[in-house]
């Protein structure tokens, strides 16, 4: 009788983190349907390179197109098959997040959240790599004549998923057991 209720237990268990990493596969769907939708609205209602103010002295939505890396690094570099090489290497960079998000065990709730922000991010971002060859940036954030990197939908979860990593790194311990 207590095995059968250990089984049980042991089953419930089994069937319970199926839903807990539900936001693992839906949380990125979402990040890339906004992503792509507001650089879509973008494209269609600001010519590349003209500007919307929304919050004057402080917001515009500019329209800027990026064929380098993180915050326009190569962006100013022309070399042969760029384009597919930094696909090549953002790919390569999904990839592994994915599979690290795939072992961080299922209590490890703010790592998962931020890596399905990073996927999601880092997806929305390939997307546009892919089928044109540049990111669409649009949020213009400034401060007089000082600019922040113009950024989208998709930066935004991507650093939101680092900042909750390393909030996760500096407010746990090691994720493994010690051994003596």
């Amino acid at each position: 009788m207590d095995n059968a209720i250990e089984e049980i237990v042991s089953g419930e268990q089994a069937a319970a983190p199926a839903p807990q990493r539900l936001i693992e596969f839906v949380l990125p769907m979402v990040i890339v349907a906004v992503d792509q939708a507001t650089k879509a609205m973008v494209r269609a209602s600001v010519p590349v390179h003209d500007s919307v103010t929304i919050i004057p002295g402080f917001l515009d939505i500019t329209h800027a197109l990026n064929s380098g890396a993180a915050f326009g690094i190569l962006n100013g570099a022309d070399f042969p098959y760029k384009t597919v090489m930094i696909a090549v290497i953002a790919t390569a960079a999904l990839i592994g997040v994915g599979f690290y998000a795939a072992s961080l065990a299922h209590h490890q709730l703010i790592a998962r959240f931020g890596l399905a922000l990073i996927i999601g991010g880092a997806a929305g971002n390939l997307i546009d790599r892919v089928l044109s060859g540049s990111v669409v940036d649009f949020v213009d954030v400034y401060w007089k004549t000082h600019h922040f990197w113009a950024f989208n939908v998709a930066d935004s979860a991507i650093s939101v998923g680092v900042t909750m990593l390393i909030l996760d790194m500096l407010t746990t311990g090691p994720h493994v057991s010690k051994t003596v």
